[in-house]
């Protein structure tokens, strides 16, 4: 293929530049609700979500990315004009990672999914031909995106309100916060250890079977229980600051639960989105190298290590305004209602990650923190900011696949 090595460099640079606008907007939903429950410091978050962002993209990221890659363009179409391909996925890159520099200065919690989705469908649809998209796997995914945010809102509902019933509605809060916070420590390690093991660690070469999957993950929840129990009764408690606010130490014990959380958001996160920034580029690297569309390509460990760097440099240079949003603009939360968000979210982007479904985990998130406001009455949630979020999420769909179509042209004027 004439230009391969051209159409490399650009599809490593535009990927790059879409994996920094993923870290800017959406890693920011990740840790929005630990920074605003001040469980974590922003400084503290920041270095959570680069060891676990980075983690989950590099060990459990190739499930998703087979979707994002073969899924919503039918091979068969393809195969007479790779070169359109190309162009595409270099479009599609381009314009998602425009669209979230956009969203990121206005401090919107965008979905880089959409973004991407609405990107690769456009300019499949306008360039290729209506044919070239294959509908049914779209339609799957749209409805992940209506699904996910209600899925996370029901179960952090449950997750709070169980709170709420175990520890805060009781006679001693503290006492019972000591007492069932293990647990809940033993939950995050749980679920995402399951997750880890089951579909992460297949591209690594490890591959066991269903019951030694459960024997690990029992395992590893345990291990993190440990070192929960650890921190909490290394915690100093002060029965004065109860006199401001009832429940101040027992959120001191959820502070340290929600650090828990925060590491296994980060991680499902990275898991899910860093498809949205690698997909694309495997796509481009496969057809390059081979002259070829096929419809399964090996991902490459220095492409997936691309889309990790990219997102840990987006969270760190710009991921601040979003985080804000997140964190103090929906709801008022507390490290009790941040957890519970928190692993709600987290729960059903590990879900979708194992069954290969590109949901949005912005969606996820911010259904996860109205489930949790909602559990408080709807006058705890700010409506405005919500109706604004609603917004720009309808918005992004379009501007993500507009923005491809124009590129795609461009690309295919200069190059063909």
């Amino acid at each position: 293929m004439e230009y391969a090595t051209i159409f490399i460099i650009l599809a490593c640079l535009f990927g790059f530049f879409m994996a920094w606008g993923v870290g800017a907007n959406d890693v920011a939903n990740a840790m929005g609700t630990s920074v605003g429950s001040k469980a974590v410091t922003i400084k503290q978050a920041f270095i959570i979500a680069a060891v676990f962002e980075f983690s989950g993209a590099f060990l459990a990221g190739g499930e998703v990315t087979k979707t994002i890659r073969k899924g919503m363009i039918d091979p068969d179409v393809l195969a007479a004009s790779p070169d359109l391909v190309v162009f595409g996925m270099l479009a599609a890159l381009l314009a998602a990672g425009i669209w979230l520099l956009v969203a990121s200065r206005a401090g919107w919690p965008v979905s880089t999914t959409h973004s991407i989705v609405g990107a690769i469908v456009g300019f499949a649809a306008v360039g290729i031909g209506m044919e070239a998209v294959q509908w049914g796997k779209v339609g799957t995914i749209v409805m992940s995106w209506v699904i996910s945010p209600a899925l996370a809102g029901v179960i952090s509902y449950w997750l709070f309100v169980s709170v709420q019933r175990l520890i805060l509605d009781t006679p001693n809060p503290l006492a019972s916060a000591k007492r069932y916070v293990p647990f809940y420590i033993f939950l995050v390690g749980f679920i995402i250890a399951l997750v880890t093991v089951y579909k992460g660690l297949k591209h690594v070469g490890l591959h066991l079977s269903t019951q030694e999957s459960y024997v690990a993950a029992v395992v590893l929840g345990l291990a993190v229980m440990v070192i929960g129990v650890f921190f909490i009764r290394r915690l100093k408690f002060d029965p004065a600051a109860d006199a401001d606010f009832h429940f101040a130490n027992v959120e001191k014990v959820f502070g340290v639960l929600m650090i828990f959380t925060a590491c296994a958001m980060a991680f499902a996160h990275g898991s899910n989105d860093v498809a949205n920034a690698v997909g694309p580029v495997a796509a481009v690297v496969g057809i390059a190298q081979t002259g070829s569309v096929a419809a399964e390509t090996v991902m490459p460990a220095w492409i997936l290590l691309l889309g990790g760097v990219g997102i840990v440099i987006g969270l760190v240079t710009y991921g601040h305004r979003v985080i804000a949003t997140v964190g103090t603009g929906i709801t008022e939360l507390t490290p009790s209602r941040g957890f519970a968000a928190t692993l709600g979210a987290a729960t059903t982007v590990v879900i979708a990650s194992g069954t290969g479904l590109p949901i949005s985990t912005t969606h996820t998130l911010v259904g996860a923190v109205l489930g949790v406001g909602l559990a408080r009455g709807i006058a705890a949630l700010n409506l405005n900011v919500v109706r604004t979020i609603f917004l720009s999420w309808i918005v992004t769909l379009p501007a993500g696949a507009i923005l491809a179509i124009i590129f795609f042209f461009m690309l295919k004027g200069i190059f063909s």
